[in-house]
């Protein structure tokens, strides 16, 4: 085998374009440096919502089901409003106000997000800030006949406005994965009835959020699994597997019974103000998907 002799690296760099950097005529240090965003001046409009998203970042999540502690990561838009007489925001202030948060042990609690989105609107000297996170939620699950203990998850989400006039608003939701069997296939037909997977998203405002000490993830994911056909399982043998077929044979669901189904449970529940419930089909038979979606809000 030939063994070759390699320039070094910094001759490696050149041969494949590296250049060495000029003797630039700009200020490098910070105090100055033209500072754009600050300029004052009369720029037309305010601007609702302005700043960072996509971030991923790691949370803590706390949860009244097994594991009752855990370290998620996130997926986050951190904004704030804009004066109609500043051209932009300082937006490594966003991520520098993340920073200290985590540090501190980020826990993804209500309460937490309200201060957060305070403190952000006051750094950014703005009248209004918001975050938003949507997150994977994990929980133990036993199989239904053999008691087999496996991880479940589900996408969930949190949404914290600050307004300096109006104070704070929020919205909660879980996406969750369940089974939906056809009424109308079971009826129809001799044996058998399709099944599919359904996937019921729930949106909703706590009635006090911040005195609320139950965790409203395990209350939108009961709403959910215990009006479909069947719930899903991390782990299933075949006493477990004819278990759920059975299950679901007797609780037969159309999109639009799953919804209502939810929102009855959600209506009842003195915790919740408001709420939105969504469910689509994954079509075992048919090559579209089946939707319906229903709203409601105590107040008003």
């Amino acid at each position: 085998m030939e063994i070759k002799t390699l320039p070094n690296k910094h001759e490696r760099h050149k041969r494949f374009g590296s250049v060495p950097p000029i003797t630039g005529a700009k200020p490098i240090n910070k105090e100055e440096m033209t500072d754009l965003q600050n300029t004052p001046n009369d720029f037309l409009f305010a601007i609702e919502s302005v700043g960072i998203c996509n971030v991923k970042h790691p949370f803590i999540v706390t949860s009244d089901l097994k594991p009752h502690r855990q370290t998620t990561v996130g997926t986050c838009a951190l904004t704030t409003g804009l004066h109609q007489m500043s051209k932009g925001i300082n937006m490594s202030r966003l991520t520098e106000l993340l920073q200290e948060y985590h540090q501190e042990g980020f826990l993804l609690e209500i309460d937490k997000l309200y201060s957060f989105t305070k403190a952000l609107a006051e750094r950014m000297e703005q009248m209004s800030a918001e975050i938003k996170i949507a997150f994977p939620w994990f929980y133990e699950r036993s199989s239904p006949s053999l008691k087999r203990v496996g991880l479940s998850h589900a996408d969930a989400f949190m949404n914290v406005k600050y307004d300096h006039e109006q104070g704070f608003t929020h919205e909660i939701g879980i996406t969750v994965a369940v089974t939906t069997l056809c009424p109308c296939s079971k009826e129809i037909s001799e044996y058998s009835a399709h099944n599919q997977r359904g996937y019921v998203t729930i949106r909703a405002e706590l009635t006090e959020p911040i005195a609320t000490t139950q965790d409203w993830k395990g209350l939108l994911l009961e709403a959910a699994e215990s009006n479909a056909s069947s719930i899903l399982y991390p782990i299933l043998k075949r006493p477990d597997e004819k278990a759920i077929t059975e299950k679901a044979y007797e609780n037969p669901r159309f999109v639009e019974d799953m919804v209502r189904l939810v929102a009855a449970d959600l209506y009842e529940n003195e915790k919740i103000r408001a709420f939105t419930v969504e469910c689509r089909n994954e079509e075992s038979i048919h090559m579209h998907d089946a939707v319906a979606k229903l709203s409601y809000n105590k107040i008003t």
